[in-house]
This record gives structure tokens, sequence and C-alpha cells, in this order.
């Protein structure tokens, strides 16, 4: 990131290369929508580009990038909300994320991606953030330009709420 924002470009590529696909996946799993998280990842870069001047190196650079991915990706479901206000629920019918690994089940797989999707975005956030990518709470606070205790607790909350969303299928095993 140093080199990147000497203005070495080269060193872009590194750190496309380096962090977009764990952003990607962290996309895909706020949106459920891989043409949608695909659009907010190159927003995201070129967010990077665009804002290296603004970097500071007391932070970590895949937090600041995932700062930058969470921010972009909240304008996009803002924006997305907008325009489906009026859709039927058959337009607003979403698909799996692609590169989330299945489990045995793909029913159960389902039913926690559409608990995930259930969450408050906030929530989602710092779960995704932690659990799916290994994000530490320090680095989801300076992510999400939080405390790290509002991490824990947005992580808590949402853990909480999936426990209840998900007791449903732990019934049906």
């Amino acid at each position: 990131m140093e080199r990147f924002c000497r203005g070495d470009e080269a060193a872009f590529e590194m750190l496309y290369e380096r962090h977009a696909p764990a952003v990607f996946g962290f996309l895909q799993r706020m949106m459920r929508e891989p043409a949608l998280a695909e659009d907010v990842l190159q927003t995201t870069f070129l967010s990077v580009v665009r804002a290296r001047g603004r970097y500071e190196p007391d932070s970590t650079v895949r937090a600041w990038i995932f700062a930058i991915a969470a921010n972009a990706g909240r304008d996009a479901l803002r924006r997305r909300k907008a325009r489906r206000e009026d859709a039927s629920p058959a337009t607003a019918a979403r698909e799996p994320v692609a590169d989330t690994p299945e489990p045995p089940d793909p029913a159960a797989s389902r039913a926690v991606q559409d608990a995930l999707m259930q969450l408050p975005v906030d929530q989602r956030e710092a779960v995704v953030m932690h659990k799916l990518h290994d994000l530490s709470f320090a680095e989801i606070a300076t992510a999400l330009g939080i405390t790290i205790g509002a991490a824990k607790v947005r992580a808590h909350r949402g853990y909480t709420r999936l426990r209840e969303l998900l007791a449903p299928l732990g019934e049906s095993i």
C-alpha cells in the first residue's frame, strides 16, 4: 500500500489480487446478487485508487478496503431497495451465493443464507466480516468506523438472531 500511495501503479495490481477475492465474497454475502457484487467490487477498488491519498498507515490495508467495500455495498443496497419498492415478489427473488461451499444439505445452506439476509445490515456486516473473512473486532471496527465494543455488540446480536432464526432447522434434523 505504501508503494501504491507513492505512485507505484503496479502495486495496485498486487493489492487487487490479494484483497479482491475476499472483498468479493463479502459483497456477495452482503447482497446475494453476484452481478451487483461484481459492480460494487469494481466501485470499491476505484474508490481505493481515488482515496489512496487518505490512507493512514496506522490502519490495516485489509480493514481499510473492507470499510470502502462496506460503504459501497450499503449504498448499492439502498439504491436497489429504492428501485425494488414496487417490484413483485417474483422479481425480488434472490440467487444463491455462488462461491459459498454447500454443506451436505443444500436446504440448510439456503436457510443460513436466508437467515443472514434477515439480519439488519450492520449485524450482517459484522458477522460476515468476523466469521467468514476472519477479521478481528479491531479490524471490523476500523472498517465500519465504529468502536471495538460496538463491533462486538453487532456481531453478538447477529449471532443471537441467527440462532433464533435457525432454531427450527436444528429441530428438523
